[in-house]
């Protein structure tokens, strides 16, 4: 971590934290502070030097991403970094820590692989193996700040694009970085600008796709609230490098935050230069609006996410042409992902070299994931490409809850696949989760563990996406709808011979036949977890049997005699009486109480209670 010569106290504000009273806390330690320091100004600079006599600076950041441990609170130059602060622990920061340089203990973080408690953060085993390029500013800076942004070399790259190189070499550098779109498909990003370069016309147009739609992903949001003139640069970048004078943000309407935090960056970045007319004094021109989407995740699909912002019904048309031909309002568009533009300013800060040095031959740079679920550390990660799905998982992760057992991941949102743990240390990169049947998408990384079923998992994402096909084409309108009828049957006991291979071809069928990504990824949670976890179908099948415990129709349960010890934890978060034994003994479930809830098998430590 940067450490500021100031004393400075970073509080995460991110949404997970806000959730959690952060707001609430940064605004006692601005109270405190006052009452603490009689010179009292609140400031908000960072780097500069101050006297013992000036009051610390406190800043309210992004997400500094451990969300499973928020609010977090960070002490600068001391990198001290305190867990689940409350506002009540505020007084005691202040007296302690910021006053004295002393540790509050009970507010540390334990590390559970190191098994110790750490002061700095960056000691941690959830941010060692993190490498910060995306993210490199959120959770460090203010974000309502230009200055902040500027002190760190913010908008130095546009400075030097605009002065120092032509056109082609933005584009030549961002093609040498090998820097791949980062919203799903992996599209090389210096090759989709060269082809808008190229198109004919002088009206052309750049996007920024922030409909950011995943379950539990919340990547792009993050960035956008933590450090939106990192997009904007990024934005203008291309801009000058393809002639384009005009940019439309993108971003999902639930996303307030997100929003109010561009708009003052669009601002703060026209009164500073560097949107309007004239950026920094040259002759180039271009500007940015926000188009707030309307919650479907179809329009995630880019070609659904231009007929959005032209006014029009969010629905994918057939390609070619593709946006860099024929995109907005029919004219050339480039379209990157809110993660993708983050990227652009540190390849032409740093070279395209630096950026390769990065990740592996094919998928050079770093990726943002979501990491959440049955793991420890949920959270906001971004680790270089070709990091394995143990070493997220299991170090950076700090593994699975209750002392259960990992049973799969999946990657790239509800359009992704599921990873067994035969497959953990598959590197993690564009094409190592193409090949598995998975993908990288934008970033969703959800971790499941030996209570999840596998087929109830698949049909409850494709459940998700038949509810948000836009339904233009009959393979993935009719196609999905079909499998999820057929997972429906097999979760509720109706499952027949044969409807597994009816479910691969189905599924074949749709990926080949749909109109647009979503269709055609659709199949990929029912189709990898049937390649991975076809027993899992077969019992729920032939014997009739839910083994993880889920599915209620298929499921009984019982405790083994063997294992039980009689600790009775089991009977009293039973929420129907259904469990009785007397302490010490072996505990029996009545069955014709029972709800299948699996609230005893989820909190015996033991692991007595089993499926029959």
């Amino acid at each position: 971590m940067q450490s500021s010569k100031r004393l400075t106290i970073l509080v995460c504000c991110g949404p997970g934290c806000i959730a959690n009273n952060s707001m609430q806390v940064y605004e006692a330690f601005k109270k405190h502070i006052a009452g603490s320091y009689l010179n009292v100004e609140v400031a908000m600079t960072v780097e500069c030097e101050c006297d013992k006599e000036s009051s610390p600076a406190i800043k309210a950041t992004g997400c500094h991403g451990l969300c499973e441990h928020g609010p977090l609170v960070t002490i600068l130059p001391h990198d001290i970094t305190y867990i689940k602060v409350k506002v009540e622990d505020v007084s005691e920061i202040i007296e302690k820590t910021v006053l004295k340089g002393e540790v509050v203990e009970r507010l540390l973080y334990t590390d559970k692989i190191q098994k110790k408690k750490l002061v700095k953060r960056d000691e941690w085993t959830f941010y060692r193996k993190q490498k910060k390029v995306a993210l490199r500013h959120v959770g460090l800076i203010d974000p309502g700040k230009i200055d902040e942004y500027l002190e760190r070399d913010g908008y130095k790259a546009l400075e030097k694009a605009l002065k120092d190189m032509t056109r082609s070499e933005v584009i030549e550098e961002v093609k040498k970085s090998g820097l791949r779109g980062r919203g799903g498909g992996g599209f090389p990003t210096g090759l989709k600008w060269s082809f808008a370069a190229q198109a004919e016309g002088t009206c052309k147009y750049v996007i920024c796709n922030g409909d950011e739609g995943d379950p539990g992903a919340f990547m792009d949001r993050a960035v956008l609230e933590g450090d939106g003139h990192a997009v904007l640069e990024g934005m203008v970048i291309c801009g000058y490098a393809i002639g384009v004078d005009h940019g439309f943000l993108y971003i999902r309407d639930e996303y307030g935050l997100a929003v109010e935090n561009m708009k003052r960056a669009i601002v703060a970045a026209r009164e500073r230069g560097f949107l309007g007319e004239h950026i920094l004094g040259t002759g180039f021109s271009f500007d940015v609006e926000i188009v707030r989407g309307g919650g479907a995740f179809v329009c995630g699909e880019e070609m659904s996410l231009i007929r959005s912002i032209e006014g029009n019904t969010g629905e994918p048309v057939p390609k070619p042409p593709y946006p860099a031909d024929k995109g907005l309002w029919g004219k050339p568009t480039v379209i990157n992902n809110v993660e993708t533009w983050t990227n652009v300013p540190v390849i032409i800060n740093k070279g395209a070299d630096y950026f390769r040095s990065i990740g592996t031959e094919n998928s050079p740079g770093t990726k943002v994931f979501a990491l959440v679920g049955k793991v420890n550390n949920t959270g906001l990660v971004e680790v270089p490409m070709g990091t394995t799905l143990r070493e997220i998982i299991f170090e950076i992760g700090g593994g699975i809850p209750k002392g259960r057992k990992f049973k799969a991941v999946q990657t790239g949102g509800p359009s992704g696949g599921c990873i067994p743990e035969a497959k953990l240390d598959l590197p993690v990169d564009f094409d190592s989760l193409t090949a598995e049947g998975s993908m990288m998408g934008s970033g969703g990384m959800i971790v499941v563990d030996d209570r999840t079923c596998m087929v109830e998992f698949a049909r409850y994402y494709l459940k998700f996406l038949s509810e948000e096909s836009c339904g233009k084409c009959v393979p993935c309108r009719q196609g999905i709808k079909t499998m999820l009828e057929i997972l429906t049957d097999i979760c509720e006991g109706r499952g027949q011979e044969g409807d597994i291979d009816l479910l691969v071809e189905i599924g074949q069928m749709v990926q080949e036949a749909s109109l647009c990504a979503l269709g055609k990824s659709a199949p990929n949670p029912v189709l990898s977890n049937i390649a991975n976890f076809r027993v899992e179908f077969e019992e729920h099948i032939k014997n009739k049997r839910c083994p993880a415990g889920v599915c209620k129709d298929l499921t009984a349960f019982y405790i083994d005699s063997k294992i039980c010890v009689g600790c009775a934890v089991c009977a009293k978060r039973c929420p129907v009486g259904a469990i009785s034994g007397d302490k010490k003994q072996l505990h029996v479930i009545d069955q014709g109480k029972c709800t299948k809830c699996g609230i005893c098998m989820d909190n015996c430590q033991f692991h007595a209670v089993r499926v029959k």
